[in-house]
Parts: structure tokens; sequence; C-alpha cells
């Protein structure tokens, strides 16, 4: 087994582990906790094009706070590479600006094609919360099927933000 195999069987492995804990686990976190560290593990999975000369990485939320709240204490500020994680909340999206993800709470996904325009031709990795977003063109929506959080991958969303996605997260995505 090469060494790349061997990489994607231990990332694979680590998320079928995370998704198996999140179960376990439910009842004790919110899911706005599930919901920040879900973001968070996508983009150890989600190669970003390399022209982007800024050093940092923003992560925008749109109409949650405590998912804000989270990130924010969590990874704001915090090193990516030669990056730093900056967390920024938006109440509409008329405030949406550059981003590298963008997390747009059911509560907001009214918004959802408003920000999805004002995004178009951007490399930004557009996750939400609502049934059928993934369908419209969400990158990655959450999803519950039997109880469990899941998640929609829509590769064509993905494909046009000029992104690339790691086969161990295309794996465990209910693909669109």
């Amino acid at each position: 087994m090469t060494t790349t195999q061997k990489n994607k069987l231990t990332a694979k492995l680590i998320f079928v582990l995370f998704f198996t804990l999140n179960g376990l686990f439910a009842q004790e976190r919110s899911i706005e906790d599930i919901h920040s560290m879900m973001v968070f593990n996508f983009i150890k999975y989600v190669q970003w094009p390399a022209q982007d000369k800024s050093n940092e990485f923003i992560i925008g939320v749109v109409g949650n706070d405590e998912v804000f709240n989270k990130l924010s204490t969590w990874y704001g500020g915090k090193p990516n590479g030669t990056k730093t994680y900056v967390i920024k909340k938006f109440a509409s999206a008329n405030e949406v600006t550059d981003c590298q993800l963008v997390y747009i709470d059911k509560s907001k996904s009214n918004d959802f094609e408003a920000i999805e325009v004002k995004l178009k031709g951007k490399n930004t990795l557009v996750v939400t919360n609502k049934n059928g977003l993934g369908a419209k063109g969400s990158c990655i929506n959450f999803k519950t099927v039997e109880d469990k959080l899941r998640f929609e991958l829509n590769k064509n969303a993905i494909e046009a933000a000029n992104l690339k996605v790691s086969s161990s997260l295309i794996a465990m995505a209910i693909l669109i």
C-alpha cells in the first residue's frame, strides 16, 4: 500500500469515526456545535485555487449567532497553513463579501439565491442546512437521514466554484 493510499484510508477512517461519534454524542452536543465542527472539518478536505494571496482564510456565517460564536471561539485567529482563520458574521445577503467558506443557516435560507448570485465565479464553499438547497446549488448541505446528520455534496456546485474535494469527503457524502 502506498503512502497516498494509507493517507486516504486514514482520512476516511477519521471521517467514519467522526460520523459514528456524531450519533453517540448527539444528545450531549447542540446542532450548532456539530455544524461548527463539521464546517471546520470540511475545510480539511477541500482544496482552494492557489491564486488567493490573502493571509486570511475567511469563514462567513449568515443567520446563526451560535454557529458564529462557536467558530469564532474555537477557530478565530488560529493558523491555517500560511493563513489565519477569520470568522465574519453577516446579517443578510447584502453584507456577504468574499469568503473561502460561507455557512447559511436555515433561518436565512431565503437569502440563498441572492448569496449564490453574489458569490458566482468566486472560489467559495457554500454550506447550508435546509432540505432542497443542495439541489439548488449549495456545495454542501446538511441533511437528517433516519435521525442521523448527513450531508449532501453537489459536485456541479463544487466544480463551478473551482474547488477540489477529497475522495474521502466524496465517499461520505450523499452525492447530488
